[in-house]
């Protein structure tokens, strides 16, 4: 059954005077009040960057860190000792590709776990001297897919291995987690 017109204005025309009258009413009882407002020092120090306001730094750098050496063990030194990257090998190019997207999976984990680090002093002063050697591995994908293996593979291995001491040297040791492979496509 239809509502007529003129009980639907007349209703919304109420809950409008009910609204606007309420929100007089209460704007009267609460008269604004005009102060300074003056910033006092926090007596304790606290963190400003979103760095060092991280929780769980030390667990995430762990999680982070073994999910790269997880997935460049998994898909870049394997496959390079058992001979998949050698021209002619059998799937080579599907070697190479999985290779290439565990690499820049890698360097993504390791990214994290350097900003997870840098919330946490002990690791971010054991980590300090390898963001250099972990952003020179930026370009090693793309040298994977040229099929530039034998030192792309030393890299990695050699980033991945200093960042596990670093972690050991810090208390927070890691060890390696293989990533799901769809993980790696970011899907």
């Amino acid at each position: 059954m239809p509502v007529p017109l003129r009980r639907l204005v007349v209703a919304l025309t109420l809950c409008c005077a009910l609204l606007a009258g309420s929100t007089a009413y209460a704007g009267s009882q609460h008269p604004v009040q005009r102060t300074a407002t003056v910033a006092v020092a926090d007596p304790t120090p606290s963190p400003s960057t979103t760095a060092e306001k991280r929780k769980f730094a030390k667990t995430r750098f762990v999680a982070d860190a073994a999910l790269a050496a997880g997935a460049t063990y998994q898909w870049i030194i394997k496959p390079y000792k058992a001979g998949k990257f050698k021209k002619g090998a059998h799937h080579r190019r599907l070697a190479l590709v999985k290779a290439a997207l565990a690499g820049a999976f890698a360097y993504n984990r390791l990214k994290a776990a350097v900003r997870n680090a840098q919330a946490d002093p002990t690791l971010s002063k054991a980590l300090a001297p390898l963001t250099a050697g972990i952003e020179s591995l930026k370009k090693l994908p793309s040298k994977l897919r040229k099929g530039n293996t034998d030192d792309t593979v030393d890299s990695y291995d050699d980033i991945i291995n200093k960042v596990k001491d670093a972690g050991k040297s810090a208390g927070a040791e890691v060890k390696d987690k293989v990533p799901k492979p769809s993980q790696l496509t970011g899907s």
